[in-house]
């Protein structure tokens, strides 16, 4: 049986109960020996007329102070921000006008949030949700001089960030030194962080100062410190402790300002354990940790990650949906270092046409499209279990949720998008189990 659900505006309603709560007042005055007066025995008479005047007061000043409001809402249902009024509830149920402007106010902040990210670092792709928690944080620690130790898988962007916490600290306009500790073989490593003094090996004809000394009033970025031998951890850990360095060579100490980031994709905890890393040093690095989630936990910025690399090589370059589908069930474990790479061959391959998935062959085996290894079970199946319903609402799914994360989880842009009827979108998602609201 049909339910029937009546939608009172708001600019009926308030007005209603205002006027309704002051002929109450005047009729309960009558109770009241210190409120009481004479009314020449026509209470009724005015009390339609303090309803009447009450409702009309308040209907005009509620409409002159939602005008506004619903001016600014229908503005932006035209540009896209907001979903249109009947795409809200594809069951048919109306909303009321306080649910409106709550679902409403909640996308216009996050469209806002993600614009003051673009604008904050326009150097990092992506919106998801994980991604901006990571850049709030940023935010919270970056003005301040305390060390940061990013940790995370290879790949998932590490000295970007390390670059976004010196744009946005009270260092910004010092330089910031980049040092890959992992690149430089252990005996040069020192030297090249603390510099040396004229003589003090064969070939230094010259004295030459180190990373820190160029970093002072400015940033130094520390990658891979987890390849690091233990003298040069320890005299590290002075230089934080007191602030100054000691040249390889040298008797002077020389006082460097420097705010240290570290970054590693080792287990720290893990070479503690095995005595080579030093835990006080960890312990001074760890001051603020930051760890930066793997490209598989925010798939939601595999579109624009994927557009914005594809654009990067060919600026014509466009993506099939199909493509689309094929990056978003990929589990990256070269994260975006891993993605880029994938896109550059992929423009290679494409030429000047669409990226479709056989410009993607070879980059995972066997792909999404070819049949796993394995013998059937004379069912269709392989040993994984994977039929062909399964694999096909795979890819329904990747599709649909790759539409939403484009269309900030507006189901009638995901459905244009996607060349379906919004209602036909609707049934999928509900038979998908697909939760629309994590794309908002």
């Amino acid at each position: 049986m049909r339910r029937t659900v009546f939608h009172v505006s708001l600019t009926l309603l308030v007005p209603l109960i205002v006027a309704g709560t002051a002929v109450l007042a005047l009729f309960l005055s009558e109770y009241l020996p210190f409120f009481r007066y004479d009314v020449s025995g026509d209470l009724t008479r005015l009390a339609t007329l303090v309803g009447g005047t009450t409702f009309i007061v308040a209907f005009l000043l509620l409409y002159l102070i939602l005008r506004p409001i619903r001016d600014f809402l229908d503005a932006a249902r035209a540009s896209g921000v907001l979903p249109a009024k009947d795409s809200a509830f594809p069951g048919g149920l109306p909303r009321s006008d306080l649910e409106e402007f709550r679902q409403a106010f909640e996308q216009v902040g996050q469209a806002l949030s993600r614009l003051d990210a673009k604008a904050l670092f326009p150097e990092i792709v992506g919106q998801s949700p994980v991604l901006r928690a990571v850049l709030g944080q940023v935010l919270k620690v970056a003005p301040t001089n305390a060390s940061v130790l990013l940790t995370g898988e290879s790949g998932t962007g590490k000295e970007i960030i390390a670059r976004a916490i010196h744009e946005q600290s009270l260092r910004r306009d010092g330089p910031l030194v980049v040092v890959n500790c992992a690149a430089i073989p252990e005996t040069l490593l020192e030297s090249e962080l603390f510099g040396y003094e004229k003589g003090a090996f064969t070939g230094a004809v010259t004295a030459k100062p180190g990373r820190f000394e160029l970093a002072h009033a400015g940033t130094l970025f520390l990658d891979e410190i987890g390849d690091m031998p233990l003298a040069v951890q320890a005299k590290i850990l002075r230089m934080l402790e007191t602030g100054t360095v000691e040249r390889v060579g040298g008797i002077k100490s020389v006082r460097c300002d420097v705010r240290v980031v570290a970054a590693t994709n080792r287990d720290i905890q893990e070479l503690m354990r095995q005595g080579l890393f030093r835990e006080d040093l960890f312990h001074r690095l760890n001051v603020f940790p930051l760890h930066l989630p793997p490209l598989r936990e925010r798939r939601d910025d595999i579109p624009a990650l994927a557009e914005h690399f594809a654009a990067s090589h060919n600026g014509n370059a466009d993506i099939s949906a199909a493509a689309l589908g094929l990056l978003m069930t990929h589990d990256w474990p070269g994260n975006v270092r891993e993605l880029r790479n994938s896109l550059e061959r992929a423009t290679v391959l494409a030429g000047e046409e669409e990226i479709r998935p056989e410009h993607l062959a070879g980059l995972f085996g066997n792909g999404l499209f070819a049949f796993p290894a394995g013998n059937t079970d004379g069912k269709g199946k392989t040993d994984n279990g994977a039929g062909l319903d399964q694999r096909l609402a795979s890819v329904e799914r990747t599709m649909i949720e790759e539409a939403l994360a484009r269309c900030d989880g507006i189901q009638a842009k995901a459905a244009r998008l996607l060349g379906i009827k919004e209602r036909s979108l609707w049934h999928r998602i509900k038979k998908l189990d697909i939760a629309v609201k994590q794309f908002k």
